[in-house]
């Protein structure tokens, strides 16, 4: 497994409380930093025009809306990022084609993998 390097600063936009909790263990037990966590759009537009972080992994539909507001920004501002994904392994379309999606349920090793693809 080649995973993020050691205190990589990592955003988690995910609405399911239960699964933003297992992420941000996965992220700490990698030995990184969860630098923000957002559950709604509000949330993580917020989140991300702050900054404070190296990656981002962001949920695809949060309640209902979105993400592509906070990845179009992130994108922007070069900060890489992953999509994650209970719908299966489509992408949001083609505006991010080249973005990597995460399908959940999703092992620690596929995030790992997902992030360090990004931030080594």
């Amino acid at each position: 497994m080649t995973g993020p390097r050691a205190g990589t600063r990592v955003l988690i936009v995910e609405d399911e409380p239960i699964i933003a909790m297992t992420a941000e263990d996965i992220i700490e037990e990698m030995g990184c930093i969860v630098a923000g966590s957002a559950a709604t759009l509000e949330q993580a537009t917020a989140l991300a025009a702050a900054g404070g972080f190296d990656v981002a992994m962001l949920d695809i539909n949060l309640n209902g809306e979105t993400s592509l507001p906070v990845a179009a920004a992130l994108h922007a501002a070069g900060t890489p990022f992953v999509f994650t994904t209970g719908y299966g392994s489509a992408g949001p379309g083609s505006d991010f084609s080249g973005v990597e999606v995460v399908k959940k349920p999703y092992r620690a090793i596929d995030l790992a993998c997902a992030l360090g693809r990004l931030a080594r």
